[in-house]
């Protein structure tokens, strides 16, 4: 039998009211069932809600530099038992192992920087027109903060939430992705491991159709912070406007690149796989379109296709693998039937676009790497986020046709150029749609000490990560002290 794992409320492993529980399956490999996780009902979410708002009232209170201590504490933990968390992530989510290994040492380097930051100013002091008049701003915690988190980075996405989250003040309550539960369930024994006080860190597991209302509309909570599907958060945003809360959305992108003539093809057909096909594109700053200037759209187009040929297929375990399996068979599923409209609207697979089988491949969701020219800029695979392994590659006139066709479509989340030129480099950073901005760089990737997030329908607009996560998990108060009626 497997394992059955518990909620965390109020600093104590709880069974759910509902009875009930779901089971957590490796999918590269069906017939290892990881655990059993609790299927919650609102009640349970009610009550992490509930004990998240009754540790506030003493965390909330406490010295920014204690609570940073936590983190620092946590940071040294999750060190030491870093091979444990990675080899979960791998077996839960499919990751490759050294993806996995450095997913860890960036969760690592999230509790170190906002454990510092514990230290660091809230506030200022500003001349009054009065002499006799203190003036001052500080911020100060919201309070309960509900966050609800994606699969594929099932220990960073939490982590560089509630890290700002806990060192600003707030205490929270986390609802994991139903295909990651095991991970979120060491998250909890991390913060129970450096004796995090009861109730400032609460988990409660399963399906968002079930407890997501409750999490939200709680009269308790007072922010979301939210990674995932478009459509989900935009309810979200609905439903936290019309409360008055603070929300915060990273949600979809079409993450494209822009190959210039004077670009390096060698260097940027590498990286453009990497960038498209590593995890299986299960990122949301993925690249999933290459928009190609001028003469050098065959020579760039061998080179994928040869690239992405040579890419090993297999369970993330294995560290020669690249092309892990999709997360479930909804997910392949979905990204076969994208290729499969694709070509019916006059896409062409110069590669991949099938179920990948044989080999030991059978018994998880996995699916070929898929490259595809003669795209449409308007065409559904060229404008949907699909988080699969495809990239289209698309031919553009000039620079100004390809920023162009860059920016015609709903996201701005990531966005790469190829390119000798500087001043084409400057130009695209000023003219592109999109929050994270690459130069000969791979669109996935950032680092947590800068802003993350995107521009339209790709987030909020709040930024997540580096300094700028004291904006979303803070308020400010302005104090007036008249020395002059003492």
């Amino acid at each position: 039998m497997p394992d059955r794992h518990q909620n965390y409320i109020a600093g104590a492993w709880v069974n759910p009211s509902s009875e009930e529980y779901f089971t957590s399956i490796n999918p590269a490999d069906n017939s290892d069932i990881i655990g059993e996780f609790p299927s919650s009902a609102p009640g349970d979410a009610a009550s992490a809600v509930e004990a998240a708002d009754s540790a506030f009232k003493s965390w909330g209170k406490s010295s920014g530099v204690g609570r940073g201590g936590y983190l620092h504490k946590a940071a040294t933990w999750l060190s030491a038992n870093s091979e444990e968390f990675a080899q979960a992530i791998t077996r839960e989510c499919g990751k490759a192992i050294l993806e996995s290994r450095g997913e860890v040492g960036r969760a690592v380097a999230i509790l170190q920087y906002y454990g510092a930051e514990g230290m660091n100013p809230v506030g200022d002091v500003v001349p009054s027109v009065d002499p006799n008049i203190l003036l001052y701003s500080r911020r100060v915690p919201l309070g309960v903060v509900s966050l609800i988190t994606p699969w594929n980075f099932p220990l960073a996405i939490p982590l560089w939430k509630m890290a700002p989250a806990l060192v600003y003040g707030n205490t929270i309550a986390l609802k994991p992705a139903s295909a990651t539960p095991h991970v979120a369930t060491l998250i909890a024994k991390l913060w129970e491991a450096v004796d995090l006080p009861a109730g400032v860190f609460n988990l409660v597991s399963g399906s968002g159709r079930n407890i997501g209302n409750e999490l939200v509309g709680n009269v308790r909570t007072r922010a979301i912070s939210f990674t995932g599907s478009t459509p989900v958060g935009r309810g979200i945003a609905v439903e936290a406007a019309r409360q008055n809360k603070k929300y915060q959305l990273e949600m979809g992108g079409k993450n494209p690149v822009i190959v210039l003539e004077d670009a390096n093809l060698e260097q940027a057909a590498e990286i453009t796989v990497a960038g498209a096909m590593k995890y299986s594109g299960q990122k949301c700053t993925a690249t999933s379109r290459a928009i190609v200037v001028g003469g050098v759209l065959q020579e760039f187009t061998d080179l994928v296709v040869a690239k992405t040929e040579a890419l090993k297929i297999g369970p993330g375990a294995d560290p020669g693998n690249v092309i892990m399996p999709v997360i479930d068979e909804a997910s392949r599923q979905n990204i076969v039937d994208s290729v499969a409209r694709a070509v019916s609207e006059g896409g062409n697979v110069l590669t991949g676009g099938e179920i990948a089988t044989g080999g030991g491949l059978d018994n998880g969701h996995f699916v070929k790497p898929t490259v595809m020219n003669n795209v449409a800029p308007d065409s559904f695979i060229a404008c949907e986020e699909v988080f699969g392994p495809v990239l289209g590659i698309i031919p553009a006139s000039d620079v100004d046709d390809a920023t162009f066709i860059a920016n015609n479509v709903a996201y701005g989340l990531s966005a790469g150029i190829f390119t000798s030129n500087l001043n084409a480099a400057l130009d695209f950073a000023n003219n592109i749609e999109a929050g994270i901005v690459k130069v000969n760089g791979e669109t996935a990737g950032v680092e947590p000490q800068v802003p993350f997030g995107g521009m339209k329908d790709s987030s909020s607009g709040s930024r997540e990560q580096g300094k700028a996560a004291v904006e979303f998990f803070t308020e400010m108060k302005t104090v007036y002290i008249d020395r002059s009626a003492t």
